[in-house]
């Protein structure tokens, strides 16, 4: 008998192409459709409405494509918009606070279920590690005193590497 992995479509045992994270989340489409949707949801949310009151229309565009991007996507949020430096000079001077980022988490893992991303737990596991890690950074360059790193490398997130613990 010949045991077949069925999402994979290869024997077991056989090599396979892992999908990147982007792929398996459904591609360009699915990560619109789960931005669009959560942006739609922050003006009517008490916690987030503030934090994204000055939103531009393009907002949920631009952070579909930096995801898309770190989840080993297409590269255009780095050709187009400048990269991780960028994405971090877009949080300075904002003072998010703890109730904000778990806010933003939560309402946006609400999404995630509500539009039909997947939720095996290894994809889920790698995409709220991911969430959980970029948030908090981004409550860290929102702070006073942070500043922008020029060289900063863009993150590239995959289904499950430690890096190590945070140094600043």
């Amino acid at each position: 008998m010949v045991v077949v992995d069925e999402k994979a479509g290869a024997k077991m045992g056989e090599s396979r192409k892992v999908p990147t994270l982007y792929e398996w989340m459904g591609g360009m489409p699915a990560i619109s459709k789960l931005l669009e949707t959560f942006y739609g949801r922050v003006p009517s949310d008490p916690t987030l409405a503030p934090v994204f009151a000055q939103m531009s229309p393009e907002h949920s565009a631009h952070v579909a494509a930096f995801i898309a991007e770190v989840l080993g996507g297409p590269k255009a949020y780095s050709g187009e918009h400048g990269g991780h430096p960028h994405m971090i000079e877009r949080h300075l001077g904002r003072a998010l606070t703890e109730t904000q980022r778990k806010r933003w988490l939560s309402l946006l893992l609400e999404c995630t279920d509500e539009i039909g991303v997947p939720a095996d737990p290894e994809f889920r596991s790698a995409f709220v590690a991911y969430l959980e890690w970029g948030t908090r950074l981004a409550v860290l360059n929102s702070q006073p005193g942070a500043t922008v790193t020029a060289d900063s490398p863009m993150p590239a997130w995959g289904w499950g590497e430690v890096k190590g613990p945070y140094v600043p």
